[in-house]
């Protein structure tokens, strides 16, 4: 059951239109809570994957941050009028990051999932992607999508992606294998011992775009959306509204649109 794709969109139609409504108040206006503790401390810290190809990559010549929620982080710091500090993190540890206020926000394209919902608050979405296959050129079991849950193919995902639960319950013949990190993934399909692994959009171009031996392996109807958000702390009413009234903004005002067309996710932005 696509329970995220339904729960995602509901959601976000409701917050989108809250959030239409809310003014911008600066972070001096508010004295408590989240705000008032950036404030005092004059910094916005943001959580980011470094690894996210198109969303927040870090650069391995310049070493400088790079994406799309990179971007956009530093709109949000403008908007508060703070500087922004990014916190390394991943999605092992987001929710730990997250609750333990490690950082302020999470801005690294959160797919949003019940398992996530209940430990942390997100915003409305920004992009949304469908799940894509990532095999190798010279793979002869895996030409086309229907050819992935087949009996003797063993399947890759990485341990605290959404790929994984969906890929629990959709495969029914193929053998999934569980990898700690995402480049142990792209490690087990490079040397043929899984036959292909899930990716999302943005992945999936950071492998055509960086290797010789990937091959994309597309599905040829929608096989499950889901909607990527920003993620906060939960019991924050104020710093919650404040980050929904900027993703309307940005939205309205055009700064999102661009910086996907920026860094190649247009197709996955969110009107």
């Amino acid at each position: 059951m696509n329970y995220t794709r339904h729960w995602g969109a509901a959601c976000a139609a409701a917050l989108a239109m809250w959030a239409a409504l809310m003014p911008l108040p600066a972070v001096a206006a508010d004295v408590t809570g989240r705000l008032a503790a950036m404030a005092a401390a004059r910094e916005l810290r943001v959580c980011v994957w470094p690894d996210y190809y198109g969303i927040s990559h870090r650069n391995r010549k310049t070493l400088e941050l790079e994406g799309i929620d990179v971007d956009l982080a530093r709109e949000l710091g403008k908007d508060l009028g703070l500087p922004v500090k990014f916190v390394d993190s991943s999605f092992a540890t987001l929710i730990n990051d997250v609750t333990t206020e490690r950082c302020d926000i999470a801005m690294f394209a959160i797919g949003i999932t019940p398992a996530r919902a209940e430990k942390l608050r997100f915003t409305s979405p920004h992009l949304q992607s469908d799940v894509y296959g990532i095999t190798t050129r010279s793979n002869r079991r895996i030409q086309s999508w229907s050819d992935i849950d087949q009996m003797g193919v063993v399947v890759a995902v990485a341990k605290g992606t959404y790929h994984e639960p969906l890929m629990r319950e959709r495969l029914k013949a193929a053998s999934l294998v569980v990898l700690d990190t995402p480049q142990a993934r792209e490690q087990e399909v490079a040397s043929g011992r899984a036959d292909v692994f899930m990716a999302d959009y943005p992945f999936s171009r950071r492998m055509l775009d960086n290797t010789d031996w990937a091959r994309l392996v597309s599905p040829p109807s929608t096989y499950f959306l889901t909607p990527y958000a920003w993620a906060v702390k939960p019991g924050d009413d104020a710093w919650h509204r404040r980050v929904e009234a900027f993703v309307a903004a940005i939205k309205k005002d055009g700064r999102l649109l661009a910086a996907a067309k920026r860094h190649g996710l247009g197709p996955i932005a969110m009107p």
